[in-house]
């Protein structure tokens, strides 16, 4: 049985990262695609209480998902509501580094928090671009820092 993964980021369903995800993450697993309307950088662990959510269906890279009017941690939310049977979440690929005391402020750590709280495996992915911007390859690694993971999970059952 194939794994499903979500993936979100706070970069807006349009970023070149969250494109650069679902294209490699698409051959490894099912891929759900949850993701803000539009960029939510630095919003932190914030959720939306007062308001109602707005949600579109989108297509990206040939999967269909959902763009949402809401934070990162809000798409996690949803996408954890909508499909119950998600096997991890993977959050980026962050335009920049989140790297100190940037994590408190990066709704693309608070979406794999989000997740994390909620008891499911998660993977937040950013990139120092300095004029390199090859999002291919860092959505490769990321494939292979699930795959490792989801090894050391089926063989001992906890990380720990």
């Amino acid at each position: 049985m194939m794994e499903r993964i979500l993936i979100t980021n706070d970069d807006g369903f349009e970023s070149p990262g969250i494109r650069a995800l679902v294209r490699a993450f698409r051959k490894e697993a099912e891929v759900i695609l949850v993701a803000p309307q539009e960029e939510r950088s630095c919003s932190s662990h914030s959720i939306t209480a007062r308001n109602p959510l707005r949600v579109r269906e989108v297509e990206v890279e040939g999967v269909r998902g959902y763009a949402v009017d809401g934070t990162p941690a809000d798409t996690v939310i949803l996408g954890l509501n909508l499909f119950p049977d998600i096997d991890f979440v993977v959050s980026g690929i962050n335009r920049g580094p989140n790297l100190g005391f940037d994590v408190f402020y990066s709704g693309t750590v608070a979406a794999s928090l989000e997740a994390a709280m909620s008891g499911i495996p998660a993977l937040a992915v950013s990139l120092v671009l300095n004029g390199h911007e090859n999002y291919d390859l860092a959505a490769e690694i990321a494939v292979e820092v699930w795959k490792t993971f989801r090894d050391i999970l089926r063989g001992s059952g906890t990380l720990c």
